[in-house]
């Protein structure tokens, strides 16, 4: 075992601890911790004068460097001209992107000295978190001010993970465009790259479908809501709530993502969480009864009908027209939670089963998955689904995202599939993180600050072969609870920073006091960017 990077945090600490009016240490300020990193015994100095220089003139990296110097003008109201160079001034801040570097496509190098900052990268990915870390190496509070001291260091940096998201649920409760282009910001600081969406579920159809007008017109709409929890509310209020995305609302949210560096994943829930689509489509359903768009939370029985052709071709249709939204490479269709008494009894789902010599109700699901997925590979993409499916003989050969906890992990990663970890007991943000008399209503159950950083999403029984199955981690927003948007941030940060660590940062390098004390900067950022958080851990003045 080697315990020198364990040593070196050791007697970090306690020198940040111990020692008031010690200066701070450039890496004190930045989450997710570089991979690498060695102070330099320097002081940067930026000014109005200084040039934000660029080695090409492509669209993404001048896009990168318009991002560093709106920073640079909204904090401290320097302006910095942005010019084609190869760096003779050095003085300049220079973001040179080089193909020819051999690092991946995330990773970076920074180098911060009294002459000069460079950071360098081999794709416009690697180079904006650069930027993102540079930007973070400056004061995290706004002020006017006519020069910014940057501390001298050196940086090389690779992110753990591939995949570092954050889920959030926009069915149960709708959140407004200008909040998702806010909350991609958020998600931006703290180097996370996956936005699954959950634009469907029993309570609501959130995303425009020109073929289908009703599912916006009825499905998007519920006429009440339970009022307080589910353990123990009998009553609903009259409030009827409702909202969707337009695909304009859609393309301009997946175009600011994607200029941040987040790929966008849609989840359309099927077969189970469906009713939303059956209140504005009965038809799709096993009894064609008077549905209706769902009021309260929890599994409702009625699902989609595999045994219909129809159904088949509304999915076909509907991802037909969604895929070309998302450029991303992954669509998620579901398969959670699907209870099968409807097509236990539907004549038509027996009938399928029959034909297709399916035993069980329950191989039908394993059916009705196969087929969404070939429709989803017809249309470009590559399905991701909730690790349900993994009950089914036939398996996905997409990304299983495991919310079921090391059990699903391990199957996940035994059978071959990515696997992006999201266990419920650590990663579902709908849980209290705090004394529940003191906080915002929520589902139940405890999941704090530490917990969220302290899990480690590689089960150690897993061998080298299948821990590489892993491509990385997300947190859950589920959203019955959460009404407005500030209960979502709230919910999210600052859990999101320790998720982002624990998806960025080496394992070695995880230590909960030194994340805490680095912390103290990135709440001062939050509030300096209005980002509502808890401040259940944060009992210090900052």
């Amino acid at each position: 075992m080697n315990l020198r990077p364990t040593l070196v945090i050791l007697v970090t600490i306690l020198l940040l601890f111990s020692c008031k009016d010690a200066p701070i240490r450039p890496v004190i300020r930045i989450i997710p911790l570089p991979a690498q990193s060695a102070d330099v015994d320097e002081i940067y100095t930026l000014e109005s004068s200084t040039r934000i220089e660029i080695n090409n003139e492509s669209d993404q990296l001048r896009k990168i460097a318009k991002y560093l110097s709106n920073h640079i003008e909204t904090y401290f109201g320097l302006s910095n001209d942005i010019i084609i160079s190869d760096s003779k001034d050095k003085k300049a801040i220079f973001l040179k992107l080089d193909e020819n570097l051999k690092i991946g496509k995330e990773d970076y190098h920074l180098n911060v000295q009294s002459n000069g900052i460079i950071i360098e990268a081999s794709s416009p990915n690697g180079l904006f978190y650069g930027v993102q870390t540079l930007i973070q190496l400056m004061p995290a509070v706004p002020k006017k001010l006519t020069a910014v001291n940057i501390p001298g260091v050196e940086i090389n940096d690779t992110p753990r993970f591939a995949w570092r998201g954050l889920q959030l649920d926009v069915s149960r409760h709708f959140m407004p465009k200008d909040f998702m282009l806010k909350y991609i910001d958020a998600m931006a600081l703290h180097k996370l790259n996956t936005l699954q969406w959950h634009l469907t579920d029993d309570q609501g159809w959130r995303v425009e479908i020109k073929k289908y007008p009703r599912l916006t017109e009825i499905g998007s709409v519920r006429n009440k809501t339970i009022i307080g929890h589910i353990n123990n509310s009998y009553s609903s209020d009259t409030l009827s709530v409702g909202g969707y995305y337009t695909q304009n609302d859609i393309r301009d949210i997946v175009a600011y993502a994607k200029e941040r560096y987040i790929t966008i994943v849609p989840e359309i829930a099927m077969p189970g969480h469906s009713l939303a689509a059956l209140a504005a489509y009965p038809e799709l359903g096993c009894t064609a009864s008077n549905y209706e768009v769902a009021s309260r939370w929890g599994q409702f029985s009625d699902v989609f009908c595999p045994g219909k052709e129809t159904t088949f071709s509304f999915i076909k249709e509907v991802i037909q027209e969604m895929a070309p939204l998302f450029p991303g490479k992954y669509f998620h269709v579901g398969g959670a939670e699907c209870p099968e008494s409807r097509w236990e009894k539907c004549s038509q789902c027996q009938q399928r089963m029959q034909s297709d010599s399916l035993e069980t109700s329950h191989a039908l699901h394993g059916y009705f998955q196969k087929r969404v997925s070939d429709i989803v590979h017809a249309a470009g993409k590559e399905t991701a689904e909730w690790d349900d499916v993994l009950q089914d003989s036939t398996v996905s050969k997409g990304v299983i995202i495991t919310w079921h906890g090391e059990d699903g992990i391990i199957k996940a990663t035994k059978r071959n599939n990515q696997t992006v970890v999201s266990p419920g007991r650590f990663y579902n943000f709908d849980q209290y993180q705090n004394n529940p008399k003191e906080e915002p209503l929520a589902v139940g159950g405890l999941i704090t600050l530490e917990q969220v950083y302290n899990f480690e999403p590689v089960p150690k029984d897993l061998s080298l072969r299948e821990s590489r199955n892993i491509i990385g981690i997300q947190a859950n927003l589920w959203t019955p609870y959460m009404k407005i948007p500030m209960v979502v941030e709230y919910m999210t940060f600052p859990r999101a920073a320790a998720l982002a660590e624990v998806g960025w940062s080496p394992k070695e390098s995880r230590n909960y006091l030194w994340f805490m004390k680095r912390m103290q900067f990135q709440v001062k950022r939050y509030e300096a960017e209005k980002i509502t958080y808890s401040k259940a851990e944060f009992k210090v003045a900052l």
